[in-house]
């Protein structure tokens, strides 16, 4: 293929996965802004409904494995495709669900679904650009506003469609999406045994075993806080907020907040090529913590600045992470990689479900808050010591460059 074709398709693959980004988490947002208005429709309380969505979470963190797997086994193309339809066919069923338990299961197939995009489109993005800063930064970015947006663009559709018309026109979207996809990009069958399969840098055993097992509570903590924060943030402005504000105006706080973590990457992107990612990594969750705790011990309007400061975070370390992920694993190996890694991220996000449901029904978000202090205390602990076994690999690298 000419080399402009080439450059031609690997910017359309790139536009589509900055989409797909966005779509990923927005549909996984969709449920825990129409938990409110389901409230008043089935007469269940928060922690039941919300309850309803752990099978979907779940299926998100496992189905990461297999589908990281198929990617680098057989396409990563034909993934991303599955991704766009599938994830359109499960919001259809939600949309049309009779019954709670028809919607559940309706939530476990988007789940299952959307777990595709993370280990196989991050594998795509390193593998084809030529920034990753830059264009990791802005893949996040695209993630931010899905998650962002979610839940002003769902409480307007609930409004205005019911609450299956918010699920209904993403769905169309979606399978719209798909089909476009897989009719504009490239198959890449032929390629998939011709990726690197040796890393830019080689950890030396200890270390790499290390590197192992700190990512592996890294994943977790990190997606606990990360996936308490998202999936409680809608409940949590409306209640700690105050002053009996309506769902349109919750959904455009949540809004304002997530906005914040997409400003973050943008400028995270720029960082990283300038500073060690490890470093930027234990700085970044240093800050998240820091807002953690200060959303712990705040009421009130006050409450927003100090999840935003969360968000910032949040969102930063992700890009940061990936790209320390990525310069000490090989290209071969990058969507068995990520899937292994965001399998443990996204599985934490069952347990955030499982964990806010029943600390809220005991003690409110103060019970929930104090918890999320303590997951991101654990992620920042696991981080620095990430950066201190990284930074001891790197300074004996700049001595002995020959290794």
């Amino acid at each position: 293929m000419p080399t402009a074709m080439m450059d031609a398709d690997k910017t359309r693959s790139i536009a589509f996965l900055n989409w797909a980004h966005g779509l990923d988490h927005y549909v996984l947002g969709i449920y825990p802004t129409i938990v409110i208005g389901l409230q008043v429709v089935y007469h269940r309380s928060y922690s039941e409904l919300i309850a309803l969505s752990t099978a979907m979470f779940v299926a998100f963190g496992v189905f990461s494995l297999p589908a990281g797997w198929l990617a680098d086994r057989w396409s990563r193309r034909g993934m991303m495709a599955l991704f766009f339809v599938g994830c359109g066919a499960s919001l259809a069923i939600a949309a049309f669900a009779p019954n709670l338990v028809v919607l559940a299961l309706a939530l476990f197939a988007l789940g299952m679904f959307a777990a595709i995009y993370h280990p196989v489109g991050t594998a795509m993005l390193i593998e084809i650009s030529k920034a990753r800063g830059r264009t990791l930064a802005f893949n996040g970015v695209c993630g931010n506003l899905g998650v962002s947006l979610a839940a002003a663009i769902t409480a307007a559709l609930a409004s205005f469609l019911g609450w299956r018309g918010a699920f209904l026109v993403p769905a169309v979207l979606a399978i719209a999406t798909g089909v476009v996809y897989f009719l504009s990009v490239a198959d890449d069958r032929g390629t998939t045994g011709t990726r690197k399969s040796v890393p830019d840098v080689v950890l030396p055993r200890p270390a790499a075993l290390a590197f192992f097992l700190l990512y592996v509570v890294i994943s977790f903590a990190g997606g606990l806080t990360f996936n308490t924060i998202v999936i409680a943030l809608p409940k949590m402005v409306q209640e700690r907020v105050g002053g009996g504000i309506d769902l349109m105006a919750v959904g455009g706080l949540a809004t304002l907040v997530f906005m914040f973590g997409a400003a973050a990457q943008l400028v995270v992107g720029r960082l990283v090529e300038r500073f060690p990612a490890h470093v930027l990594f234990g700085a970044i969750v240093s800050l998240q913590f820091a807002g953690v705790l200060w959303a712990a011990h705040t009421h009130g309007m006050a409450l927003i600045p100090a999840l935003a400061l969360v968000m910032v975070g949040i969102y930063g370390q992700i890009t940061v992470g990936d790209i320390v992920i990525a310069r000490y694993t090989a290209d071969a190996w990058r969507g068995r990689v990520y899937a292994v890694r965001f399998f443990l991220t996204f599985i934490s996000s069952a347990v955030a479900v499982s964990l806010i449901a029943y600390l809220y029904s005991r003690g409110g978000f103060d019970l929930v808050l104090a918890a999320l202090v303590g997951a991101s205390g654990a992620f920042l602990a696991a981080v620095l010591s990430l950066v201190t076994v990284v930074s001891t690999v790197e300074a004996r690298r700049r001595v002995i460059p020959a290794e």
